[in-house]
């Protein structure tokens, strides 16, 4: 393994399909995944805990190596990354970056909505932290932003049940729960990274003019413009196209799991962080 990849860091498989679409933006960069399978989901746990386990997750990958490391997770994004940035960082690693998910997508995302109204689908967690309330409007302060948490979708996703029937009450249960704060959102933005998953049950229950935004689909050309923007941060991420994944938890579990989110076979190995 190259001692520079980019660290992807989720609490479990959800930053897989995030993962998977930086890999085909930047297909020669090597990455390496951490997934906190131990200890996940992270949706519903307290800030102090998020930002422990998240801190955690960040040393480890610098320790590995890692110069930049993305916050694949939206709960983590939304309750650890400022503190990370602005407290830990400048103490551990002064001249390493950590980023995460929120931000890029506040930044183009009322480029898609014609009527002004977006409609965020979270964890607990994140809607909760009200991070995309704040970031959406410091990037468009007319859009009108409506939140709706989905505890229930997560585990759907991970006992793969989300293509069958019954994941069908709870698809529709939130999503009704959303419209009824506004008929007129037209963009739904999936701000979890499980739920890429859950796309062809909920389109069973939207109009074909709601646009979905996958998060891995703004994340990843994001991702290359920053490098682009920073060539001090990118000259010092080795490119051997390698990738590389660890967890906390049984690999072959992991590895079970993740072949869905990543779309592709994968072979991990435990860490205790």
């Amino acid at each position: 393994m190259s001692q520079h990849p980019i660290g992807i860091f989720d609490s479990g498989y959800g930053g897989l399909t995030v993962l998977r679409e930086i890999v085909k933006t930047l297909p020669d960069h090597d990455f390496l995944y951490l997934g906190d399978n131990a200890r996940t989901p992270y949706g519903t746990r307290s800030y102090e805990t998020i930002y422990a386990y998240t801190l955690q997750a960040v040393k480890y990958l610098f320790d590995q190596g890692c110069e930049l490391v993305i916050l694949a997770c939206n709960t983590a994004s939304a309750k650890a990354l400022r503190t990370i940035q602005q407290r830990d960082l400048p103490q551990i690693a002064p001249h390493k970056r950590v980023l995460g998910v929120i931000r890029p997508t506040a930044e183009v995302i009322a480029s898609y909505t014609h009527t002004g109204h977006i409609g965020v689908l979270g964890t607990t967690g994140t809607v909760k932290s009200e991070s995309y309330l704040i970031e959406i409007k410091k990037q468009a302060p007319t859009l009108n932003v409506h939140q709706q948490a989905c505890p229930m979708w997560v585990p759907l996703i991970e006992n793969g049940e989300q293509d069958h029937n019954g994941a069908d009450y709870f698809v529709k249960k939130y999503l009704d729960e959303l419209f009824s704060q506004s008929q007129d959102i037209d963009t739904l933005l999936l701000a979890c990274t499980h739920y890429p998953l859950m796309l062809k049950k909920m389109r069973e229950y939207l109009p074909e003019t709601v646009t979905i935004l996958n998060q891995g689909d703004i994340v990843a050309p994001s991702l290359a413009d920053y490098l682009q923007r920073h060539p001090e941060i990118a000259e010092k991420c080795s490119q051997n196209g390698k990738l590389r994944f660890v967890t906390t938890d049984s690999p072959e579990n992991f590895d079970r799991q993740a072949a869905t989110f990543f779309g592709q076979s994968i072979k991990s190995n435990f860490v205790d962080i």
